[in-house]
C-alpha cells in the first residue's frame, strides 16, 4: 500500500456521547462516537503528492448476463451509466472497465491492467462500451476477483468497485461467493446497485456489506445514469483508505458489539482484527469529508460506588508501510458508579435514537421475511413497529417507504394493515434501504 503522509489526510475528530453513570454492580457502557474527517475530498483521486501516479483506482463492473437484454433498454441505460460515470473520473484516475457473466472479461484497457484517466481514455473507453452485448450467465465472484486483480497492479491508496447486476447469482455457488469476498474484503470497497426487481436483495446487501460499500435498488433502467454519476462523484471524494477504529478495552472487560450506525447500520463486530490481546481493530473503509456514527458497548467488571474506570479508549488509525500506524484522533470513554438513581437511570439521548434506529432495520427485514412466509400476524406486528420506530424518530424517507407496503392507521401506536398487493419494487425498495438511518438531532 503507498504511504500516505500526514499533510495528505483529513484531519478527524471525535465527539463521544454517553451517560457515563452505572448503577451498583453495573457492567453495560454504552456510547455513541461521532467521527468526522474535514480537508479531504479535494484531490478527487488525483496524486495527493505531486507524483505522477494516481492516488485513486476504479473497476467498473457491469453485469452483461443474457437477463440484461430484458427489456431491451437495460442494456443500453447500463452503457449509458457507465459511460457518466467514466465522464465523471477527474484526470489521473487510474480505472478499468469489465463485463461480467458467468465469467469476468475486461473491456478496458484490455491489457491486464489499469487505464490512467484522461480526454483519449474516457472517449476510448466509451467506445468499448458500445460493443458490449448481452448473453450469458451471472457469476459475481469472478466479476470481484477480477476487478481485485486490476486494481492490485497499479500502486494506488484509494481502490473502489462499483458492480451493476440485474439478477441472481446463478452461476457460481454460494460458498464461491463467500470465497471471493472473504479474498476482496479489506482489498478494496465496492457499490452495488441492482436494477429492476429480478436480483436477490440479500445476497447484494451482502456483496455490499462485505465491501464495507453503499447498496441501493434502481427500479427503473432510466435511473442508472444519474445514480452512477452519484456513485462516481462520491468515489472521487474519498482520500484516505483502510482507516480502522481501534478499540482498547481494560483487564476483564468483554466487547458486547460495534456497530456503525449513520449514516447506515452495520454491525463491524465479528470483524475485529487483534492489534494485541486487549486491543482491537474494526475495519471503515475509505474516507472523504463525511461524518458517520458508531455505537459502542462494553461489559466491564463493576466497582464500587464512586469509582471511575477508563472502559475503552477508541483511536482511528491508519496502517503505515513496515511500520506502526498512524494514530489520527483518540477519545475516551468512561464509567463511574453511583448511588444517585437519577443519574444511573438517564439514558443518552443518542444511544436511545440509535438503539432505536437499528431496532428499525432489524423489524422491517423481520417483518418483510414474515410477509413472504405467509405469517401474516407477525408481518402486521413487526412492520407496525417500523411505522411507529420510524415516526418518532424522525426517519421521514423509511416512514414513506413502508406506507408502500402497509396502510398506516396510526403511527404513533405503530397500528397498521397490510396491503393486499405490493409492487415488487416497493417491497425491495423498503428492504434495501431499510438500513438507512436519520442522524440524532442535538
Amino acid at each position: 500500500m503507498p504511504s500516505i503522509s500526514k499533510s495528505n489526510v483529513p484531519q478527524f475528530s471525535f465527539d463521544i456521547y454517553q451517560n457515563e453513570f452505572l448503577p451498583e454492580g453495573g457492567r453495560e457502557v454504552n456510547a455513541i462516537v461521532t467521527v468526522t474527517a474535514t480537508g479531504g475530498g479535494t484531490s478527487g483521486g488525483r496524486p495527493l503528492d505531486g507524483t505522477s501516479g494516481p492516488s485513486a483506482g476504479v473497476v467498473l463492473m457491469v453485469d452483461c448476463s443474457g437477463s440484461m437484454e430484458y427489456p431491451p433498454t437495460k442494456m443500453r441505460n447500463a452503457r449509458d451509466a457507465t459511460a457518466v460515470a467514466i465522464d465523471t473520473l477527474r484526470d489521473g484516475v487510474a480505472f478499468a472497465v469489465v463485463a461480467g457473466t458467468h465469467q469476468a472479461r475486461e473491456v478496458y484497457p484490455a491489457n491486464g491492467g489499469l487505464a490512467i484517466a484522461d480526454a483519449a481514455t474516457r472517449a476510448q473507453a466509451k467506445q468499448a462500451l458500445r460493443k458490449l452485448t448481452a448473453g450469458g450467465g451471472t457469476a459475481i465472484g469472478t466479476w470481484l476477483k477480477l476487478a481485485d486483480r486490476l486494481l492490485a497492479t497499479g500502486d494506488v491508496a484509494i481502490r473502489h468497485g462499483i458492480l451493476l447486476t440485474d439478477g441472481r447469482n446463478e452461476h457460481e455457488k454460494p460458498e464461491e461467493l463467500q470465497a471471493a469476498l472473504t479474498a476482496c474484503a479489506g482489498r478494496f470497497t465496492c457499490d452495488a446497485r441492482g436494477v429492476g426487481t429480478d436480483w436477490e436483495v440479500k445476497e447484494l446487501t451482502g456483496i455490499a456489506s462485505a465491501m464495507l460499500g453503499s447498496v441501493d435498488i434502481v427500479a427503473d433502467p432510466e435511473g442508472l445514469a444519474a445514480d452512477f454519476q452519484a456513485m462516481m462523484e462520491n468515489a472521487m471524494g474519498k482520500e484516505v483508505a483502510d482507516v480502522a477504529l481501534r478499540l482498547w478495552t481494560p483487564q476483564g472487560a468483554e466487547i458486547a458489539f460495534v456497530k456503525q450506525v449513520a449514516p447506515t447500520v452495520e454491525d463491524l463486530t465479528a470483524r475485529r482484527t487483534e492489534a494485541n490481546p486487549r486491543t482491537g481493530d474494526y475495519p471503515t473503509g475509505s474516507w472523504g469529508d463525511e461524518s458517520r456514527d458508531y455505537h459502542v458497548c462494553v461489559r466491564v467488571h463493576p466497582a464500587g460506588i464512586g469509582q471511575e474506570m477508563l472502559a475503552a479508549r477508541l483511536s482511528l488509525v491508519l496502517p503505515q508501510p513496515g511500520g506502526s500506524p498512524e494514530v489520527l484522533s483518540q477519545g475516551l470513554v468512561r464509567a463511574v458508579w453511583t448511588d444517585d438513581m437519577a443519574a444511573s437511570t438517564r439514558i443518552s439521548p443518542q444511544v436511545a435514537h440509535y438503539t432505536g434506529q437499528a431496532e428499525l432495520a432489524q423489524v422491517i427485514q423481520q417483518g418483510l421475511e414474515a410477509r413472504k412466509a405467509g405469517d401474516l400476524d407477525s408481518a402486521t406486528a413487526k412492520l407496525g413497529r417500523a411505522v411507529q420506530l420510524a415516526s418518532a424518530s424522525g426517519n421521514e424517507d423509511t416512514a414513506k417507504l413502508l406506507a408502500r407496503v402497509v396502510d398506516v392507521v396510526d403511527a404513533a401506536s405503530g397500528t397498521v394493515r397490510l396491503k393486499a398487493r405490493v409492487a415488487d419494487a416497493d417491497e425491495m425498495t423498503l428492504e434495501t434501504r431499510s438500513t438507512k438511518t436519520v442522524r440524532v438531532k442535538k
